[in-house]
């Protein structure tokens, strides 16, 4: 198994204009600030980047803007999963081409699958590419969990599936993975809140939607537990937790946007259905996040 990839990955916001088209410059700042807070790889098109409202086109378009963007600074990871394999082999093999660093495969959400159709639709995408693929486990949304057992099989089958992320919200689920599994797959924790817990226990990392928002403040936690500071890390948990909990306590893709446009970075309104937060809601962020950086000075 690779371990090249680890710490934080920003599950990046994608800005759109008043006219809800792909706000490329804005997408620009999005990637540096994540960068410059330190992170160590960015996500391009995952579920904080709205992919389920992306056309498959407005898809590559992100991952073309952010792979340039980023220049090699940090990797680039690529969710190219589809609602059928045919599309999903097509974005994957694009997305290598483009110079995407690894693959992130969300499983078909439209129709529920069976566990063993889910298996086969992996199988066949994973193949088709020669980077390392990245699992994607929201049984919320796909409607089929990706078991540890189910996990490694996998991963010892096809040579490039390398790491998962796994947003199960399932805690047994994610320490079996890591104390059990990480000897051929690297997990990578996809649910904000357990991140100080996921890399305290060992994970390979976390993706984190809220790393657009308080990017260096969740780095800052990541290097000292790696580093061993394991006391100095739950004190700057304890300080940005608040406002993670207040991003993810209201609806969650506004909610980043909101969180972006109250640090400087104009990251606009969510696409259509989808709504912008009321104002109770953006004040309880707002609130969090001055509290936050009063306390960190």
């Amino acid at each position: 198994m690779s371990n090249n990839l680890r710490g934080v990955l920003t599950a990046l916001s994608t800005p759109f204009k008043q006219d809800e088209t792909l706000d490329v410059e804005t997408l620009k700042l999005i990637v540096d600030r994540s960068i410059d807070g330190g992170v160590d790889g960015v996500v391009a098109a995952g579920s904080t980047g709205e992919v389920g409202a992306l056309s498959s086109e407005e898809r590559l378009l992100l991952i073309e803007t952010v792979i340039n963007q980023a220049n090699g600074r940090v990797p680039v990871i690529a969710n190219t999963g589809a609602t059928s394999t045919a599309e999903a082999i097509r974005l994957s093999r694009a997305a290598e081409k483009l110079g995407a660093d690894v693959l992130m495969l969300v499983t078909p959400y439209y129709e529920p699958l069976t566990l063993e159709e889910t298996v086969t639709y992996i199988k066949d995408v994973a193949r088709s590419v020669t980077i390392p693929v990245m699992l994607y486990n929201i049984p919320a949304v796909t409607g089929v969990n990706l078991d540890p057992a189910t996990v490694r099989a996998l991963a010892e089958e096809v040579d490039n599936i390398r790491y998962i992320k796994d947003s199960s919200a399932n805690w047994e689920q994610a320490l079996q993975l890591i104390h059990h599994h990480s000897d051929v797959i690297g997990t990578f924790i996809g649910w904000d809140v357990y991140l100080y817990s996921a890399l305290v226990e060992g994970a390979a990392g976390v993706m984190a939607g809220t790393a657009n928002v308080v990017p260096a403040e969740i780095v800052d936690v990541s290097r000292r537990i790696a580093e061993g500071d394991l006391q100095g890390a739950l004190e700057q948990w304890k300080k940005v937790y608040p406002v993670i909990d207040a991003l993810l306590s209201v609806p969650f893709i506004p909610a980043i946007k909101a969180g972006l446009t109250l640090q400087g970075v104009p990251a606009g309104s969510p696409r259509r259905p989808t709504a912008d937060l009321g104002a109770g809601d953006l004040g309880r962020v707002k609130n969090a996040l001055s509290a936050l950086y009063q306390t960190v000075g």
